[in-house]
């Protein structure tokens, strides 16, 4: 990997924990049951709260646009969530959930210098990104920046790690990985373990012939462990990724990108400290 490579992928391991924490605060929990979610699990706020940008959408969109999601589980959710609340009303709950679980995890440092230094240097670069063609930057991007730094290091926040996702569905679908297949192969190159995939609810029927298929391609083994050449796709997968995500990151000089990678490093320890988070995810952050 070069070194520009590797610091776009350690902006990545950076910044994604201080988007993901919308998903897990009970704050946001308690803004979603506000708006009429359930929260006894956490995927009627998620799919709420991740698509509301895109507006009111139907569930083929949002399948094509979560990428790893079973087409089964994106129905249970979706359209049904916009009959509970409007796209804009839980995109304006959303601002108000990341407000207070930014000032509750991070405290006093959420209206300190420090969070407003980063906000403006992640806001530079989240302006960078061209979205074209990428759906969710696009849709993030288009929305109002909120006022408040500690809340605009969160959009920014997401804007980048929504561009960096846009752009790995690209190169999954270039290497010609469907979205079961791009868990299995991500498994089976011990990103995480097997059970922990099992969130995106495809079935065992559905991951087996997935299996399969990969194993015909010289991709897997019998086991579901990655060959040699199903390493070398995943890796190449994940450069593809790095490069396409690479570009908003140019617009900050050496000295700036090292501030930035200063004054996240705090907030990434809280985020992660926080316990909200789980210690294993499906996006394989630290493993790949």
């Amino acid at each position: 990997m070069s070194e520009e490579l590797g610091r776009v992928r350690q902006m990545w391991h950076l910044l994604e924990p201080l988007h993901a924490v919308l998903y897990y605060a009970p704050e946001a929990f308690e803004e979603a049951a506000a708006l009429g979610y359930r929260t006894d699990e956490r995927w009627p706020s998620y799919f709420a709260w991740r698509a509301a940008p895109l507006g009111a959408v139907g569930a083929e969109r949002v399948a094509e646009t979560f990428y790893s999601f079973s087409p089964q589980m994106v129905r249970e959710h979706i359209p049904a969530a916009w009959s509970i609340a409007s796209p804009d009303a839980v995109v304006a709950a959303r601002t108000k959930a990341v407000d207070r679980a930014y000032r509750a995890l991070f405290g006093g440092q959420a209206a300190g210098p420090e969070i407003t230094d980063a906000a403006a240097l992640a806001r530079r670069v989240a302006e960078a990104a061209d979205v074209t063609g990428r759906p969710l930057a696009e849709a993030n991007a288009a929305l109002p920046w909120p006022e408040a730094p500690h809340s605009a290091l969160w959009h920014a926040a997401t804007v980048l790690r929504e561009h960096r996702g846009d752009g790995h569905i690209a190169a999954l679908a270039e290497a010609g990985l469907d979205p079961v297949e791009s868990l299995v192969s991500f498994a089976g190159i011990g990103a995480a373990r097997p059970e922990v995939f099992e969130s995106r609810a495809w079935s065992g029927a559905e991951w087996d012939a997935a299996r399969g298929r990969l194993v015909k391609r010289g991709l897997l083994e019998e086991d579901g462990t990655a060959t040699e050449a199903g390493r070398a796709l995943r890796t190449e997968v994940e450069r593809r990724t790095d490069e396409q995500a690479s570009a908003p990151w140019r617009v900050l000089g050496e000295g700036e990108r090292e501030r930035l990678v200063e004054l996240l490093g705090p907030l990434w320890v809280a985020a992660i400290g926080s316990g909200l988070l789980p210690s294993e995810t499906t996006l394989g952050i630290g493993k790949v």
